[in-house]
């Protein structure tokens, strides 16, 4: 068989894939590191510095010893496989992130253990394991090498190290700071000012030691066991003696002859001197999790890990920072860990060396870790882009979190839960939990004082006997006998002719002792950290469990097929959001109407959809088990909004399945054996790494006799030991494997014992790989549609120039401009859909904590676009930034030129009366000026959204950021060529895609900000033709809206224009206006009312047309107007106007022209039927809507074909108004009229408390201090008796009044006890509702 048939396996049943060694090539030398050379390329770039000389220029004032070399991938096995190739320049940079590392006898050379992950292009997954030690050097070319670097280091420094004492000292600490980066606590003495503790080489006195690497790379996180694994194997490198075998045995061992274990099943290995266990969960438990979370919650502290989960639901960008690459990847991996039923869809980088610092120049989500000294001081670290940042400073418990960041549900109860699971176990939940602070000092003297504190306390604990340790005498001694080859001989001779040694077997047994209670120990801490692990999961699982227990019944499944639903998946609906959160408690909502719209949430209703024609993606599968199971012990109808915690009711069986599982080991695999080797290699040296025989290790097959027959041997012993047990394995085995007893690529799987494999010289069969959870469709498909981020991959390591840095970049500029296409995309279609409701078109679809999310989401969007190839960070926001500098630029050139016309925008014409109302002025900068004076927002992010907002608001977003890029000298000194903002075609298809949302109304300003003090502008606008354009008398008005009102305020006399500063009202509903009817000239008759927000541009008009005065019209002082939005045209908007529907109009003047006149058009009696059909039915539903969504409930009470405008019409149907030569009678007198009628005593009687009820409210009504006019009560008691109910019950007391018969034709609708019947019926809807009137209509009512 061939090397290549042999290591590609199609399917990953093996529990490692690679083994590498990574160190220095004695062949090339000493080499710089490219990536370094990169960095300094980047970095001079970015400070306008020569780029080739930052380069290729050595940097000559640091020790060579701390200089950053190349690092190489010395040797691989096997050499590759199809389905998971060897990427060996990301393996090589991940295991060696920093280079090699020099080291001398001097300084401490403990070994180090940490892991990496490699995510490919499909999003699948590979983890890392590394085991990093110090060889000596051996090689003179190599050590001849180094002496000359630091021959050349001291002559050109030698000058500044005689300069002063104090800075040779200071020098140290910083070069020792360095040294931290490859070495974790080096002792204190190393900071003496010598040669040595300054990091000087000799080579005629020192000894140079080398970094090098061992790595296993498999496709589950067995961390554990890997981590003993190669623990291990340095172990047998460093001992005294030989292994037991040559470690090709083990090394072959691990690839090809231990396989992953079956779910729910233990595997056991062996190692070197010790076996290893590892565990694997069931089909129906949470998957794989072998990091330790109790170390992410010891080193973040349990409220701040809540915190930054949040963010990583809500998908933000989230940077970990720490001196140790193994605390990196073990917060990153708890912290995803945690997403279960979810799973992180966009870039995941959980160790990202400081040489690769430009990748977090990408404007998308990520979750990325940072390794680097930097890190010590928050201030030192230049980041692109913080406005949806989540900093994490591992090291120092620090975090830094986004702004207006939404609290996980419940989140006090479940910090509460987390820590009494943690208190459990002995872990103090307020570890790591300390305040912020400034950080003013440096923290390197404190942190040189706990190494040497450190180094005290381990020298004491290995001294001490009753910890189980040797003293360091005996331990000498020890080593001394076992390192010397004669006094091992003699040794064993004694023991021969009988003699014995007893202080030498004391020792052995000692240390076999030590062996044994430190296996007994490491078994111990991993069932503990197992459990925990898993208790800790649980919590969050069952956390999910209960929010999401009911989406099923809103996943929306329209497709007949997968491949209709794959082609039409961007223009379908899958989940229905508004019923999902209005079936939420109230306290949730924050939360998760950002985080459904997320794109993990998408991704997790996507596999739903498709899990009806596909397998069930297995995260999935399991949380639907749970949801069911918690159906039949729970039924949730009653309390569906309930926001009580519930807590996790299986953390007690969850630890023990892990405990029963670690306590049975269920399969052994073939113990490692003799191979056939070369004679001569694999020879035993202490302190060095062998070169292993690659011919044996690149192939599984295996020739040797002696292979046959011993592996033969022991199959049958183990076999036989356990076929009871694996006879009575459960379905779930046969399920890991998917495959019958048959030849997979050469392996042979015995269907009752996996771990037992056997290689064939026959070649192997065509069997496909098993089916995966969806189709080769579906994933080119979620690779492409379904995430916008996920497909930004790093480029590959080995070629990082600036041409393929731009290319990376050229993606992120397409992906940024697809966001914002699907994102205003999104944006209209829902806000179109809403609006389309108002015109009686469909249901809408959207809410306004939706329509806030999206919002939100385009201001992050922008942040995102602005901060893409910034070349000097500016503050947290981009954007502010750039607005700030052109504020400044424009400034200036007022200064020089006093009118400039670029930053000036005349308002356009406004439609009706826009003539008496003066021009607004349209300036970015005056906009900017509104924000800034606002001191409200405290931030500069803060700053960036309002204006945004505000923007968005007035429809003049797109022509603002148009008019922010003209300034191509200013976007070119601040950004990078690459940028987004520099690329002139996306540039102009990303204003064209925000200018789109002109089409559509947003008051997403107005609806925030609603504490700010904003002035209002008022004008009234008589009837001039008739020469009433001014009273004597003193005017007032009061202007209502949904936030409150702004009091009553007298109008200047002899003005009819006026500005005044309120609290924010919200949209405008109602305006009062009346005079005291003061003068000769009382008489005023006004056509309508503007008011306009000087902020947000907004105009209202409200409609008046009628006589305020007192012995004209209806006699009324004061009225009502109900208020309109004002739309300007689409020509005198000028490219951004709104085509929107109006806001419903008053119905003061619709009305009164009939009962003035009655010559205007009169609707027949079917219309009048329907209007008031269609009136009530608008009240219900504003109540069926969400109580943040209803609006303005006047508008339907009092506005145009509203509730009361309609009854106005039924009551004027075949009324007898106008008479000839006498006074105009309106629908009050017929109803003062017939009350008193009913007010005589024999009715009273008759009637009771209805008719007593009726009467009162008229009295009420009449003997109101406010000159409202006859319509005007009338409108009062028609919205006090929908108010309190009563309408229905009024009604037979009109039609029953003999009243009736002088005022009303035959053939009038009143007159129609069908009618009338049908009416009662209609109104009685309106009983199920709490219909609450504006104190602008009720005023001065005291009933």
């Amino acid at each position: 068989m061939s090397v290549s048939s042999a290591a590609s396996g199609a399917v990953p049943c093996r529990f490692a894939n690679y083994f590498a060694v990574c160190g220095i090539d004695t062949e090339t030398g000493l080499e710089p590191d490219e990536l370094s050379a990169l960095y300094q390329w980047l970095e001079a770039d970015r400070q306008g510095r020569d780029q080739y000389t930052a380069a290729t220029g050595e940097n000559s004032e640091q020790s060579p010893l701390k200089r950053k070399f190349k690092s190489k991938v010395l040797a691989h096995y096997p050499k590759n496989i199809e389905w998971n190739p060897f990427d060996q320049d990301a393996v090589n940079m991940l295991c060696m992130p920093k280079g090699l590392s020099f080291l001398t006898q001097a300084d401490p050379r403990d070994p180090q253990f940490h892991s990496f992950i490699i995510t490919r292009e499909d999003g699948s997954r590979t983890y890392g394991f590394v085991h990093t030690f110090y060889e000596e050097v051996t090689s003179p070319q190599i050590c001849s090498a180094m002496q000359t670097l630091h021959e050349m280091h001291n002559a050109e420094h030698v000058s500044t190290n005689h300069h002063s004492s104090s800075s040779s000292s200071s020098s140290s600490i910083d070069s020792l700071t360095s040294s931290l980066d490859e070495a974790d606590s080096p002792p204190f003495s190393s900071i003496l000012p010598s040669s040595r503790a300054a990091g000087g080489y000799d080579s005629s006195r020192d000894t140079l030691y080398v970094s090098k690497a061992l790595c296993l790379v498999t496709t589950m996180p067995f961390m554990y066991a890997c981590r003993n694994f190669l623990s291990q194997l340095h172990r047998a490198v460093t001992a005294a003696t030989a292994p037991p075998l040559p470690l090709e045995s083990y090394i072959h061992n691990i690839l090809y002859e231990v396989p992953l274990p079956a779910p729910g099943r233990t595997l056991k290995f062996h190692g070197v001197y010790e076996p290893i266990v590892c565990q694997r969960p069931g089909l129906e438990e949470l998957p794989l999790a072998d990091f330790p979370l109790s170390e992410a919650f010891s080193l973040l502290g349990v409220e701040n890990l809540v915190q930054v989960f949040t963010c990583n639901l809500l998908e933000m960008q989230i940077l970990l920072c720490s001196r140790d690459y193994q605390r990196l990847m073990t917060v990153a991996e708890g912290i995803t860990t945690l997403l279960f039923p979810f799973q992180w869809q966009h870039v995941y980088v959980p160790i990202l060396p400081a040489s690769l610092l430009h990748f977090l120049d990408a404007p998308v989500p990520y979750l990325m870790g940072l390794q680097s000294k930097e890190c010590t001081d928050r201030s030192t670290l230049e980041l692109p882009q913080e406005a949806n940042l989540c900093f994490v400073d591992i090291d120092n418990h620090y975090i830094e979190l986004p702004e207006d960041l939404p609290q996980f549900p419940n989140k006090t109860e479940l910090i509460q839960e987390l820590s009494e699971v943690l208190l459990s176990f002995g872990i103090s939940a307020n570890i790591g939990a300390t305040p912020k602070r400034t950080r003013t000092c440096s923290p390197r003297k404190p942190s040189t004082f706990n190494r040497e504190c450190k180094t005290v306390t381990l020298q004491q604990l290995e001294d001490d006997g009753r910890n189980g340790n040797l003293a360091g005498e005996e331990l000498t001694m020890l080593e001394l006998l076992q390192g010397n080859a004669t006094l091992e001989r003699l040794h064993a001779l004694t023991e021969r002719t009988g003699v014995t040694v007893a202080r030498v077997d004391a020792l052995r047994a000692s240390v076999k002792a030590q062996g044994i209670d430190r296996q007994r120990a490491a078994e111990e801490d991993e069932l503990r950290n197992a459990k925990l692990n898993v208790q800790l999961r649980e919590v969050f699982a069952s956390r999910f469990t209960t929010m999401f227990a009911d989406y099923e019944g809103f996943v929306i499944q329209s497709a007949p097929d997968l491949e209709s639903w794959l082609t039409n998946r961007e223009q379908m609906h899958n989940f229905d959001k508004a019923s999902f959160l209005s079936d939420q408690p109230e306290p949730y909502l924050p939360f998760l109407s950002h985080f459904i719209e997320t794109q993990m949430f998408a991704t997790f209703i996507d596999n739903k959809i498709m899990s009806q024609w596909e397998e069930k993606e297995p995260l999935l599968r399991v949380f639907d088990a749970r949801i069911n199971k918690a159906r039949l012990y729970n039924v949730r109808a009653p309390s569906l909004r309930s926001s009580n915690y519930q807590r996790c009711s299986i953390l007690r069986e969850s630890a023990q399945a892990i405990e029963q599982r670690l306590m049975k080991i269920d399969h052994i695999a073939i113990h490692p054996h003799l191979l056939d080797m070369k004679f001569g290699q694999g020879k035993y040296e202490q302190g060095f790494f062998p070169k292993l025989q690659a011919d044996v290790l690149n192939t599984g097959l295996i020739n040797s006799k002696w292979f046959h027959r011993t592996a033969s041997a022991q199959r049958r012993k183990d076999h036989n030991t356990h076929q009871t047990e694996h006879l009575n394995a459960d379905n779930d085995l046969k399920e890991c494997i998917r495959f019958p007893p048959q030849m997979v690529e050469g392996c042979l799987v015995q269907q009752n014992s996996i771990a037992f494999w056997e290689w064939d010289t026959s070649p192997p069969l065509s069997i496909k790989p098993p089916k995966k959870s969806v189709s080769a469709s579906c994933l080119k498909y979620m690779q492409e549609a379904r995430s916008l981020g996920k497909n930004l991959r790093l480029a590959k390591l080995a070629d990082l120039s600036p041409a393929v840095i731009a290319q990376t970049n050229w993606k992120f500029v397409e992906g940024l401009l697809k966001e914002c296409r699907m994102k205003t995309k999104r944006m209209l279609v829902e806000k179109m859909g809403r609006e389309a409701v108002e015109l009686g078109h469909g249901e809408a679809n959207i809410t306004g904590l939706e329509e806030n999310t999206l919002i939100a989401s385009l201001c992050d969007l922008l942040e995102r676009i602005w901060s893409h190839g910034l070349q000097v960070k500016q503050g947290k926001s981009a954007l502010w930034s750039l607005l700030l500098h052109y504020q400044a630029r424009e400034e200036k050139l007022e200064e020089q030129h006093t009118e400039s016309s670029l930053s000036r925008v005349p308002e356009r014409k406004k439609p009706d009366c826009s003539i008496s109302m003066p021009s607004l002025c349209v300036s970015l900068l005056q906009d900017m000026s509104h924000i800034q004076s606002m001191s409200e927002i405290k931030t500069d992010v803060g700053r960036a959204r309002a204006w945004v907002r505000l923007s968005l608001e007035k429809k003049l977003l797109s022509q603002h950021l148009k008019q922010l890029l003209s300034r191509q000298a200013l976007t070119k000194k601040l950004y990078k060529r690459y940028a987004f903002l520099r690329c002139e075609e996306e540039k102009e298809q990303f204003l064209f895609y925000l200018l789109s949302l002109n089409a559509v109304d947003y008051f997403c300003f107005t609806s925030v900000f609603t504490t700010i003090m904003i002035p209002y502008r008022v004008v009234i606008i008589p009837i001039k033709k008739l020469s009433n354009a001014i009273t004597t008398s003193n005017p007032w008005v009061c202007v209502s809206g949904e936030l409150g009102d702004s009091g009553i305020m007298q109008i200047p006399k002899n003005s009819l224009d006026m500005t005044f500063d309120t609290q924010n009202l919200g949209k405008l509903t109602t305006a009062q206006l009346g005079h005291d009817n003061a003068g000769l000239l009382a008489k005023w008759l006004v056509d309508c009312v503007m008011v306009r927000n000087e902020i947000t541009g907004h105009t209202y008009r409200f409609p008046c047309g009628r006589w305020l005065g007192k012995g004209v019209d209806d006699g009324s002082l004061e009225r009502v107007l109900i208020g309109e939005l004002v739309v300007p045209s689409r020509d005198e908007d000028g490219g951004r106007g709104c085509r929107t529907p109006p806001l419903q109009q008053s119905s003061s003047q619709t009305t009164s022209m009939t009962s003035m006149s009655g010559r205007e058009y009169k609707p027949t009696s079917a219309q009048i039927q329907e209007g008031i059909g269609d009136a009530v039915s608008n009240i219900v539903k504003h109540f069926q809507k969400p109580e943040k969504e209803r609006g303005s409930l006047t508008v339907l009470l009092c506005g145009e074909n509203s509730l009361v405008a309609t009854l106005e019409q039924f009551f004027h149907h075949g009324f007898k108004s106008a008479r000839l030569f006498q006074r105009t009678v309106f629908v009050w007198d017929f109803v003062e009229k017939a009350v008193a009628f009913l007010q005589s005593a024999d009715q009273m009687v008759d009637m009771g408390l209805i008719c007593q009820s009726f009467c009162h409210y008229i009295m009420a009504i009449n003997s109101t201090p406010r000159n409202i006019g006859k319509d005007g009560k009338f409108q009062l008691l028609v919205c006090l008796g929908a108010r309190d109910r009563l309408l229905p019950q009024w009604l037979p007391l009109l039609v029953g009044c003999p009243v009736i018969l002088q005022m009303y034709e035959d053939t009038a609708l009143l007159r129609d006890h069908t009618t009338v019947s049908a009416l009662i019926g209609i109104l009685q809807t309106l009983h199920n509702f709490p219909i609450k009137l504006e104190s602008s209509l009720i005023k001065g009512i005291d009933l």
